[in-house]
């Protein structure tokens, strides 16, 4: 059985239609690759935190298999889905464990000027770090997909170019300029905000 990208965008489009065995096929698929964007994910939060990367492939699996209604154009679509679909998962999460504790332990990640990564002193709240972002997509919703395709999907700039239908540049270019603009509102959020830890 072929295992590449168009592979892939059949059996979604043959699971949306109800064939069961196109589904068993399509997880054995994706996957390694849903549990690598989990990791990813799970890198950037508290080691004790009490969902664990196969929970959230889980959970986040669950979530997408409800929605039939989503026409997947292809495997990097599915992918980016996902990918928020994992973000809304952690950020749910974590609102649902901080209700009521006036932002002690909240879930944490690391973020530089240059940079977006994990990092072993976590300084930028996720939830914190959600709300920017959808104000970022209120006003530029390409940069705000660029990031979380980039930063939460781990997908590669020729994969985001291609699901956005951007130039491979264009994606640099939005990628630079949301890092630079989300650091400032992280920075300026975190000066107006009390520890959170």
């Amino acid at each position: 059985m072929s295992s590449g990208p168009g592979e892939i965008t059949r059996l979604l489009a043959e699971m949306r239609l109800g064939n069961r065995d196109a589904e068993a096929r399509l997880i054995s698929l994706i996957y390694g690759e849903l549990r690598r964007i989990a990791a990813r994910y799970m890198r950037n939060e508290r080691a004790d935190h009490s969902l664990q990367p196969t929970a959230l492939v889980h959970e986040a699996y669950l979530r997408l298999r409800k929605v039939n209604a989503i026409d997947w154009q292809s495997r990097s679509h599915f992918f980016a889905v996902s990918a928020h679909t994992m973000r809304q998962i952690l950020v749910d999460h974590a609102r649902a464990k901080n209700a009521g504790r006036r932002g002690v332990e909240w879930n944490q990640v690391d973020f530089e000027v240059g940079e977006l990564a994990a990092a072993s002193e976590p300084t930028v709240n996720i939830v914190a770090l959600d709300e920017v972002l959808t104000r970022l997509e209120a006003f530029d919703q390409r940069q705000a997909k660029v990031v979380e395709m980039r930063f939460f999907g781990g997908l590669s700039e020729d994969e985001i170019g291609a699901e956005l239908g951007i130039s491979e540049r264009t994606v640099k270019r939005d990628w630079r300029i949301a890092k630079a603009w989300l650091y400032q509102e992280l920075s300026q959020g975190a000066r107006t905000m009390s520890p959170l830890y």
